[in-house]
């Protein structure tokens, strides 16, 4: 990988790793245009841009990480859960998912999915409006819709946040809601990968890791920042719409 993949790749991550259009599908349909090797060397720069996004919704959200918030933290770690418990059963069933039809389908499954839930949303109604008063059952709702984005393609902040909606939460809350469940869940995905791939890193091109590092941090801070403004003001239609256009695009070049 040289630096201009560095740069695109990154760009990608921190730009739709926190949106509900799929990073996962996005960076299999970069790397195969771009060429890029899905090796060892690959899966650590992964690993890299991965951690950045996460501290960049850390620093977002840097107000809500302590233990007077320990009641949200317990809620987030009950939704993380049945993620875990299914993607480590699965893992290796999972792993055969990784392809570009796959993807397509799922971004087109997704979009639909979200224009049908927007349609029957209504705003007005009483939803819950902060994110401390997500309740138990809520978060184990939304944990249980995560689990689909175990399909490539899903996306993990789509799947959440129509978790959220179809469970009460307004638009706003589903975002925080998804995002901070976000930290435990890459933290997990990156940690265990690093554990399985960390003989990769003495071999590494850092001065390619660091600027896709500082790259997908900056992106990635800036996107949840104009994400949230731009959900307290406009509905999820623009993101349904286009993951059925990416999709059907997919199908037709693949």
């Amino acid at each position: 990988m040289d630096i201009f993949q560095s740069v695109i790749i990154g760009i990608i991550e921190g730009f739709t790793e926190f949106l509900p259009i799929s990073s996962t599908g996005h960076m299999i349909v970069a790397s195969k245009f771009l060429g890029i090797p899905q090796d060892t060397m690959t899966n650590a720069y992964e690993i890299i841009i991965q951690f950045s996004a996460i501290l960049a919704v850390m620093l977002i959200y840097k107000e809500k990480i302590s233990f007077k918030k320990i009641d949200l933290w317990t809620k987030i770690l009950i939704a993380f859960l049945p993620l875990a418990i299914v993607g480590f059963i699965f893992k290796d069933v999972i792993e055969t998912l990784f392809n570009i039809k796959t993807v397509a389908y799922m971004f087109i499954i997704g979009g639909i999915v979200f224009l049908i839930v927007e349609y029957f949303y209504k705003e007005e109604q009483g939803h819950t409006v902060e994110v401390e008063e997500v309740t138990y059952k809520q978060s184990l709702i939304v944990g249980f819709s995560q689990i689909f984005s175990l399909i490539p393609g899903t996306s993990r902040a789509g799947a959440t946040i129509i978790g959220g909606l179809l469970c009460g939460l307004n638009r706003k809350v589903s975002s925080d809601f998804s995002f901070l469940l976000a930290i435990p869940v890459m933290g997990a995905v990156s940690g265990y990968s690093l554990l399985k791939h960390y003989t990769e890193f003495a071999q590494a091109q850092w001065s390619v890791f660091v600027i896709g590092f500082i790259v997908a941090f900056i992106v990635a801070y800036i996107t949840v920042k104009l994400f949230l403004v731009f959900i307290q003001k406009f509905s999820f239609i623009p993101f349904g719409i286009y993951r059925i256009i990416f999709g059907v695009v997919l199908l037709m070049v693949i």
